[in-house]
């Protein structure tokens, strides 16, 4: 048997984690396994390096990817140059069916988000046997309980909520945390309730100006001469959308958010008396070591896709149920995002220690 082995999409804690779970449990069956490099590119470009146990040691505990990583690589519209452009981007998955033929590969772990699985999904359905493994730090992904990377990204944002507190209280100042979060706004839900912040915007609750300005001239009733905001890049008006930063073309979603957090601290500005200073975490929430919860989940989702790869259970997406490993359709995987619902028990709990979700309609 030989496999291969790509990591595409946003980089995160654990990647490599997973990459050595596979490694190691393949060679233990006595099988080859080939790293492809940068996504998706390598797939097209025939880009490869062979995998034994010295090219995984030690990097249970580094972040990023020793395979390196892509998120505009599409075998079914590639725009990297120079095979194709952004403004003419080609199908190119014969390519990539003729490079995985070329190596003799018998199957193909692929590494990543919604939109790494749905190409993966879709090289499945042309014959390629794939499996899938899930990764977002928005922990977005509807057929696993918790996806690696989420939990690495969760501590670096609630160290950054935590941090800004001994600041805003010194200077009596609102001090704004901005968290990634495109549609689904768990890192900034839980870094919250984590980090005791009092105001908390989310993709899925549209804020109300008034009611922000509200909670925080509340706080200032009681004594409270600072407060601390933990908005979601994808958190939006009631009547208004998401605040785009740029627009990246080629890329399998090209719509950058950010700067959410700028417009909050103009809302503020001049209504609730106090200096409004904004923290944008950004990609330092991709960055570093895996937390140990991280590794481990990494390192069994990487065991699986080995074992399913034994068993040829191919078009499938590792998932992790009710603390146990198991497997999806890889057609289940991308079908439908997990989103905070407004009347979780989670927002209940935020709610019942006074958090305001900048919404007075929420009652969780």
């Amino acid at each position: 048997m030989k496999i291969g082995v790509l990591t595409a999409g946003g980089d995160c804690p654990g990647l490599n984690a997973v990459v050595r779970g596979v490694t190691k449990s393949a060679l233990r069956r006595g099988w080859k396994v080939v790293g492809i490099c940068d996504g998706f590119r390598g797939l097209v470009e025939g880009d490869f390096r062979g995998l034994d146990d010295t090219d995984v040691s030690g990097i249970l505990v580094r972040g990023g990817t020793i395979l390196g990583t892509s998120n505009t690589a599409n075998p079914f519209s590639y725009a990297l140059p120079p095979l194709g452009s952004p403004e003419r981007p080609r199908d190119l998955s014969k390519l990539a069916f003729r490079n995985f033929r070329r190596l003799g590969l018998d199957a193909l772990v692929a590494i990543g988000g919604d939109g790494t699985l749905t190409m993966a999904n879709q090289l499945y359905k042309r014959g390629m046997p794939v499996i899938g493994v899930p990764k977002t730090i928005d922990n977005d992904l509807s057929a696993t309980d918790v996806t690696f990377g989420f939990d690495s990204a969760l501590a670096v944002a609630t160290e950054a909520v935590d941090r800004v507190h001994t600041t805003a209280e010194s200077h009596n100042r609102v001090m704004i945390v901005e968290t990634m979060g495109r549609y689904a706004g768990w890192i900034a839900l839980r870094a919250g309730l984590a980090g005791g912040g009092d105001i908390i915007l989310l993709p899925e609750i549209p804020y109300k100006a008034e009611d922000i300005i509200k909670a925080v001239l509340e706080r200032k009733r009681r004594g409270k001469k600072f407060s601390i905001i933990v908005v979601a890049e994808g958190a939006k008006p009631a009547r208004g959308g998401m605040t785009v930063a740029k627009v990246v073309k080629g890329s399998t979603d090209p719509v950058r958010l950010g700067g959410v957090s700028y417009k909050i601290a103009e809302l503020l500005d001049g209504r609730v008396g106090m200096e409004t200073r904004v923290v944008i975490l950004g990609h330092v929430q991709r960055g570093g070591q895996p937390t140990p919860f991280d590794r481990w989940l990494a390192t069994g989702f990487g065991v699986k896709a080995a074992e399913l790869v034994s068993k040829k259970m191919f078009g499938r997406m590792v998932s992790f149920r009710n603390y146990g490993f198991a497997s999806v359709p890889l057609s289940a995987a991308v079908g439908k995002l997990r989103r905070v619902s407004p009347s979780a028990q989670e927002i209940r709990t935020a709610i019942g220690v006074g958090t305001s979700f900048g919404n007075s309609g929420v009652t969780g």
